[in-house]
């Protein structure tokens, strides 16, 4: 099974410039997940919103490639997660652009 969080948005902390370590700025994180379903375990998608926007609130990540190693380690752990997709935009970092930073793989 597949669970899927998209363009889920949210200002936090992130980032090694003194401006982005003094105000909270937007993420967007899109998720996909695989998990083995067997008619009783699910992804509460709410729960692992509540999880994930937590994390980057008390963490305080300095680097987007931080934040995913982070999540790549702890997200099969907490919800039993099988196989990651995990992308963290910063919309607004750039005029120009929207910067965002991927990983995935098995767990």
């Amino acid at each position: 099974m597949r669970i899927f969080l998209e363009k889920f948005q949210f200002n936090t902390v992130i980032g090694i410039l003194d401006f982005e370590r003094e105000q909270e700025q937007k993420v967007i994180i899109d998720l996909m997940a695989e998990y083995n379903y067997n008619g009783t375990n699910f992804i509460d998608y709410v729960e692992l919103k509540e999880y994930i926007k937590r994390s980057m609130r008390e963490e305080k990540f300095g680097l987007i490639e931080d934040a995913l190693i982070f999540f790549k380690d702890r997200l099969p752990k907490e919800f039993k997660i099988e196989f990651l997709k995990l992308k963290i935009s910063k919309p607004d970092i750039l005029s120009d652009l929207n910067v965002a930073v991927e990983i995935e793989g098995s767990c």
